[in-house]
């Protein structure tokens, strides 16, 4: 990758971390349900001007159906999943837990399309959800009262999983950045009524709506921006690489902003985690199973 790749990569992988920051320090004030839908209104009225510039409207226009449902899946219901939990975790935990998403993207793509799982990459499946269970069975342990918030992350994580079958299943040639700024839109549409039932009992304070918009335009809106650039630039195997980055950052601005401490079992499923994503999408393969990890992801 060139210098500006891997700037941008690290700047994308930063705007993701701060993401999990972000909800933590708003949830308190909007509550799950608001923070999800500000998020999505808002890096839709950042990327509905862009989109239109594009001259591509037309092509969000006329796929509205399948790209309604990567908003759902993709931005609607795993957002309002980790805002929920970020109401009894912390950031750092909370990326660890979406690390695991390719994973699930993984089995779905086995499950539903056909695609091949090799022994290398179911090998690489066990270790990554072997760490999950691990991370989640430890975070349930700690304090009981963090079962519906692990669930909630675990679902989140899902639902991304299911986004890129969908996206190759349906939306195959359609401009990227039209399925971006649609599914903002339509997570909008889910989110609004539910949000307007959910509305704080106080108006927040300045700084926190700063930071909702920060949440907003900066993590979601600028992220996708950047994400697909990436795409575009150096294709999807070597932008994945961000899964690897993000919980880094989650973990350094939970811990500069909030003082929140990683222990070492924690770290340790986020190894797991990270080992088993690498083997089963093919990032890391020993010399001898090269091709028949690169088989398997044909």
């Amino acid at each position: 990758m060139r210098p500006r790749d891997i700037a941008e990569l690290i700047v994308l992988a930063a705007l993701w971390g701060g993401s999990f920051l972000f909800m933590r320090i708003a949830v308190p004030s909007f509550g799950p349900v608001a923070v999800a839908a500000l998020r999505v209104a808002g890096a839709a009225l950042l990327l509905l001007p862009i989109l239109a510039l594009r001259g591509e409207l037309g092509a969000m226009a006329t796929h509205w159906r399948p790209i309604a449902a990567i908003g759902l899946f993709n931005s609607a219901l795993p957002f309002l999943g980790f805002a929920y939990a970020a109401q009894g975790i912390g950031a750092g935990v909370l990326s660890i837990f979406n690390s695991a998403s390719p994973l699930f993207a993984a089995v779905i793509a086995w499950l539903w399309l056909g695609d091949r799982l090799t022994p290398w990459r179911g090998f690489g499946l066990g270790i990554g959800f072997a760490g999950v269970v691990w991370i989640a069975a430890y975070r349930a342990g700690l304090r009981g009262g963090e079962l519906p918030a692990v669930l909630a992350c675990v679902g989140a994580t899902v639902c991304y999983g299911v986004s890129p079958s969908l996206a190759k299943r349906c939306l195959s040639g359609v401009p990227p950045m039209a399925v971006a700024t649609g599914s903002q839109v339509a997570a909008t549409a889910v989110l609004l009524l539910p949000a307007l039932f959910a509305t704080p009992s106080a108006m927040p304070p300045p700084s926190a709506w700063l930071v909702v918009a920060a949440l907003a335009f900066f993590c979601t809106g600028l992220a996708y921006i950047l994400y697909f650039r990436l795409i575009a630039n150096v294709g999807p195997a070597n932008a994945i690489a961000v899964t690897y980055l993000v919980p880094i950052f989650a973990i350094a601005w939970g811990g500069l902003v909030l003082g929140e401490a990683l222990t070492w079992p924690l770290a340790a499923g986020c190894a797991v985690v990270f080992a088993g994503t690498a083997l089963a999408t093919g990032m890391v393969a020993p010399r001898g199973m090269r091709r028949d990890v690169d088989a398997g992801l044909r």
